[in-house]
């Protein structure tokens, strides 16, 4: 005589029909957008509005100079705009320290043009403003002193003014940044972590019914 296997109880059909979280995969990614967002919008509303001028000075070659030689007298005069010898000059007329004064300046140019840009930063739009024409003015005086020695010229060729908005980025923009760069993380989080493993979704398997139910072929050979 065979005994019929236990049937399982309605309890833990249940439970393994159960899925087994509700919470959706893509999480990170929204997640990471609003908190990019809050971050963008706060840093838009408590940060101090900088304001950056701009002045340019431009290189003339002589009549004895090859004139592509004051492409590179623009590089190198646009190296010394930053130096401490020339924001000790400036500093009078800036009104700053020389440490101050180096990290409220900055000084570019081109390879294809012998102009020289000196950008000012600061708080205040006149202040920008002095500083990019205080450090333009020393680079000049400075270059003026060597003139007859390398036969190239630096002369002031724009005058900075204040500006009239800031060059920081607004609320909305600073909101929409953070945004962006939270869902490129939340993105990445979604790509680089690990992907959960698949659940055994096979149904258990019923019960024979009690009665008169014939038996499988291989189940009779054994009871015979």
């Amino acid at each position: 005589m065979t005994e019929s296997p236990a049937q399982p109880s309605v309890s833990g059909r249940f439970r393994r029909l159960r899925p087994a979280s509700v919470r959706p995969t893509w999480w990170p990614l929204p997640a990471g957008i609003l908190l990019g967002a809050a971050c963008g919008f706060s840093y838009g509303m408590l940060a101090t509005p900088q304001y950056t001028a701009t002045s340019y000075a431009m290189v003339t070659a002589g009549k004895s100079v090859d004139p592509a030689a004051a492409l590179g007298y623009a590089q190198s005069y646009g190296r010394l705009a930053t130096s401490d010898a020339t924001l000790s000059y400036a500093k009078g007329a800036a009104g700053e320290p020389v440490r101050e004064l180096r990290t409220h300046v900055l000084s570019e140019t081109s390879p294809d043009s012998p102009m020289i840009a000196v950008t000012g930063t600061s708080d205040d739009p006149d202040r920008a403003a002095d500083i990019a024409n205080a450090v333009t003015e020393a680079v000049v005086v400075s270059s003026g002193h060597v003139a007859k020695d390398t036969g190239v010229k630096l002369i002031k060729f724009s005058h900075a003014v204040p500006p009239g908005d800031p060059a920081s980025p607004s609320v909305p923009l600073g909101a929409a940044v953070g945004a962006s760069a939270g869902g490129l993380v939340g993105g990445l989080v979604l790509l680089v972590r690990p992907r959960p493993g698949r659940r055994d979704t096979t149904a258990p398997v019923p019960a024979p019914a009690q009665g008169g139910a014939a038996a499988p072929a291989d189940e009779k050979e054994l009871v015979g």
